[in-house]
């Protein structure tokens, strides 16, 4: 199981939110850069970078994230306001190993299934789960679809995963959403991440055995809760 550290992005800072919600925000850092060199120094893989501000349709921080895919060395994912293919072009021609899609794998299908098509394996559909329902536009909205309805859907798409987030376990440090991704995991073949509540090693653990390939790990790296060279050491 691959541990991804987290670095969302908002106002050109390091930050976390607590269930999605702007007004939870706490600032790690005024370098988002430097946050990211710092995982990468600890062994990281992979970085999952998310433009808040992209993903909220409020402007972007596209000038920060380049500087990370360009100054770090290690693979990124880039998420948050690409709903078009163009975008997810651009990302990745900047050097993004992967784009992740929410909004338009939802509610546009279409642009959707081609950009999946001309970029295989390098695109992720975001499963981000608001009281059991696909939430989109930033987590600000949500859409009336089974998460199953939305699994067969993408089957048949060369897609390199799904990330499942729990939103309402994001930021929280109460722990994963097990159930969840259980149900998930029982319903789809492809690459399987999991966000969202995750507080300590053996909750890392605990998503390996429930079945997910990746983890994404935000809050508990930047309080300390989790040793990122202890958290790889598991992978």
């Amino acid at each position: 199981m691959n541990v991804i550290p987290a670095i969302d992005v908002r106002g050109g800072r390091a930050v976390r939110l607590t269930e999605g919600d702007v007004n939870r925000e706490k600032v790690y850092s005024d370098d988002p850069v430097q946050v990211a060199r710092q995982h990468a120094e600890a062994g990281a893989r992979r970085l999952h970078v998310v433009d808040l501000d992209a993903a909220r349709g409020e402007g972007d921080n596209r000038v920060v994230v380049r500087s990370i895919v360009k100054a770090v060395g290690v693979e990124v994912q880039v998420a948050g306001g690409v709903r078009m293919r163009k975008t997810a072009q651009e990302w990745l021609d900047a050097g993004a190993v992967a784009v992740v899609m929410g909004t338009a794998a939802i509610r546009d299908p279409l642009t959707f299934h081609s950009t999946v098509w001309a970029h295989p394996g390098r695109v992720l559909a975001a499963l981000d789960l608001k009281e059991g329902l696909p939430a989109v536009t930033g987590w600000t909205d949500t859409e009336a679809v089974e998460l199953e309805t939305l699994l067969a859907r993408w089957a048949t798409l060369p897609l390199g995963g799904v990330i499942l987030t729990s939103i309402e376990r994001d930021g929280t440090l109460a722990g994963p959403d097990l159930a969840t991704l259980q149900r998930v995991r029982a319903r789809t073949v492809l690459p399987l991440s999991y966000s969202g509540g995750i507080r300590s090693l053996d909750d890392l653990r605990a998503l390996a055995e429930a079945g997910a390939d990746a983890v994404i790990v935000g809050k508990a790296l930047y309080e300390g809760q989790i040793d990122l060279q202890a958290a790889l050491a598991l992978s």
